[in-house]
């Protein structure tokens, strides 16, 4: 079982590839897409002690038919998938989901 986000693409106006996630008097984040390789970087900027800290966290993203298909390489099928931990169901504009897989009977 894993939970993970998903790209937040529909959120981004054409030609655009940065993306507001956070914003408060304590912490900022924005997450930096590199559409045509699948990755983003994630960069924080957070106040401690009166100083602002910057921390930038690479990431390569995977779509959950990905994943599905990995699980299958691996003799696994899909058995459940929700958007959360309280089983809400997935759709196209979930932001995150929780999948589980099984081992196939070989």
């Amino acid at each position: 079982m894993i939970k993970v986000m998903i790209p937040e693409l529909q959120r981004l106006p054409p030609g655009e590839v940065l993306h507001v996630f956070a914003a408060s008097d304590e912490h900022w984040g924005i997450d930096e897409y590199d559409i045509a390789n699948q990755g983003l970087v994630s960069h924080h900027f957070e106040e401690r002690d009166g100083r602002l800290e910057r921390s930038s966290i690479p990431f390569r993203y995977v779509w959950p038919s990905e994943l599905d298909l990995m699980a299958e390489l691996a003799e696994m099928r899909l058995r459940e998938r929700w958007e959360g931990w309280n089983r809400e169901p997935f759709t196209s504009v979930s932001r995150k989901h929780v999948s589980v897989w099984e081992k196939t009977s070989a």
